[in-house]
C-alpha cells in the first residue's frame, strides 16, 4: 500500500466517518461507507493524489458510495416487493425522540430523500458553498439552491414547534 495514502486514510477517516454518519445516521452502516470510498480511493490512488482538494476528492467518494448504497437498496426492495423488507423512515423515528437539539435535526434530515439528504449536510452541515456541494454531488448549482431550498420548507414542516422550543432552551 502506498505510503501517502495510508497517511492520508489515517489522518482523515474521523472527518469522513463524520459525513457518513451524518447521511446514514448508523455507526456501523457510517464504518462501511468510510471503508468501501477509502477501498476505492486506494483504487484510484494515482489519479486521486493529483486532485486539487483531496478532502473534497475524498468526501465526494463518500457521498457518492453513500447514493450507490441507497439505489442499490432501493432496486433490491422493488425486486423483492415486500412492504416489511425494511421499515419506513416514519416507523424507525420515534415519537419520544430525546429533547436534543441535534438528534432532532438528524432523525428530520432521515426523512429526506437520500440526494437532497446529502446536499443539505454538505452545504449547512459541512458548510461547503453552493460551488463546492455541486461538485461534490455532480450536479448543477440551481439544483443545489433549489433542493436546498424544498429541504429546508421540508425540515421546518417537520420539526415545527418542536424545532423552535429546542432552539429557544
Amino acid at each position: 500500500m502506498d505510503e501517502d495514502f495510508a497517511a492520508f486514510a489515517r489522518e482523515r477517516q474521523q472527518q469522513l466517518y463524520r459525513t457518513a454518519y451524518l447521511l446514514c445516521g448508523n455507526r456501523e452502516r457510517a464504518q462501511d461507507l468510510v471503508q468501501s470510498a477509502l477501498v476505492g480511493l486506494l483504487k484510484s490512488w494515482s489519479r486521486a493524489r493529483e486532485a486539487d482538494n483531496l478532502d473534497a476528492y475524498a468526501r465526494t467518494a463518500v457521498v457518492r458510495v453513500f447514493l450507490s448504497e441507497r439505489r442499490k437498496l432501493r432496486r433490491e426492495a422493488e425486486i423483492q416487493a415486500l412492504a416489511h423488507s425494511r421499515p419506513t423512515t416514519d416507523q424507525t423515528a420515534s415519537h419520544d425522540a430525546s429533547p436534543e437539539l441535534r438528534l432532532t435535526i438528524l432523525q428530520a434530515l432521515r426523512q429526506l430523500p437520500p440526494k437532497p439528504r446529502a446536499m443539505m449536510i454538505l452545504r449547512y452541515w459541512e458548510d461547503l458553498t453552493i460551488e463546492q456541494t455541486a461538485a461534490a454531488l455532480g450536479c448543477s448549482e440551481g439544483n443545489v439552491k433549489s433542493q436546498c431550498s424544498r429541504s429546508l420548507v421540508k425540515l421546518r414542516t417537520l420539526l415545527g414547534d418542536q424545532f423552535t422550543e429546542l432552539v429557544a432552551r
